[in-house]
């Protein structure tokens, strides 16, 4: 039977940094493994964990069985001074409701979006500084037990909701490559109760404000018009997202970053 093993990284696609990483990693993994990697943007930790959030809490029709997610995005912002010794945040390893295991650094909102999805969190063995490009130099060796089903690296058992905030509210998720914002409204939200499909609503990013039209998927308005609407991300509680039909919102909007505040007034 196939595993697999997501890779989730802040390193442009194609850059040295992916293939050092791969090839460290493939050192450590088991033949019978394969992988794939996911980038995002250098230190967006809000991606990161969407990210995570949909490859780890996907059903079992739609993954292999053993499926691991290694993710590592580490602008090491949880502290101000300097580092000693390049250490960096803590790397953590949690089991899913869904069964799938992460490894992640616990960084900014890299675990947020599974924050309530964990069955067990832990600390783990491994060194937290000695290398600033720790994703290849000191995870792998982690990884690779992990993958192997030793578990010895384990240390102790967090509490997920004392060390893991919250995702951003009414925030860019997500901009994918075709310019379309996912964002961290989902249905049930309060400040979608109200919406109604063809509903004229006012949508402001980046102190921009455009028009948007409340729609029920992706090409339920007209070419070039901005919609408002549920996605193809969040698994059974969808997320929304704002795209420009034959455009890309993400331009439109003066290219927001993840975690950007968005408003939405009826």
């Amino acid at each position: 039977m196939q595993k697999l093993i997501h890779i989730v990284v802040d390193y442009a696609p194609g850059d040295l940094a992916c293939a050092e990483v791969v090839s460290a990693l493939a050192a450590k993994i088991p033949a019978d493994y394969h992988w794939h990697l996911t980038s995002v943007s250098s230190f967006d930790t809000v991606s990161t964990g969407f990210v995570v959030a949909q490859l780890g809490l996907q059903t079992e029709q739609l993954r292999p069985q053993d499926t691991l997610i290694y993710a590592n995005c580490a602008p090491r912002k949880d502290r101000r001074e300097a580092r000693v010794d390049n250490e960096g945040e803590g790397f953590l390893y949690g089991v899913l409701q869904s069964g799938i295991r992460i490894m992640v650094v616990n960084a900014g909102y890299s675990l947020s979006f599974v924050r309530d999805q964990l069955e067990e969190l832990w600390s783990m063995k491994v060194d937290a500084g000695g290398s600033q490009f720790r994703s290849r130099d000191n995870f792998p060796q982690l990884v690779g037990q992990a993958a192997r089903g030793d578990s010895t690296f384990l240390v102790e058992r967090l509490n997920p909701l004392e060390i893991i905030p919250e995702p951003p509210r009414s925030a860019v998720a997500y901009v994918d490559s075709f310019g379309n914002l996912k964002t961290t409204l989902r249905e049930g939200d309060a400040e979608l109760t109200d919406l109604q499909p063809g509903q004229r609503v006012l949508v402001t990013i980046n102190d921009v404000e455009m028009a948007a039209t409340v729609a029920a998927g992706s090409f339920n308005v007209q070419e070039g018009d901005i919609a408002l609407a549920p996605g193809s991300s969040g698994h059974t509680r969808k997320y929304w997202e704002i795209f420009q039909r034959g455009g890309s919102a993400w331009a439109t909007y003066r290219k927001p970053r993840p975690g950007a505040r968005i408003t939405i007034k009826g």
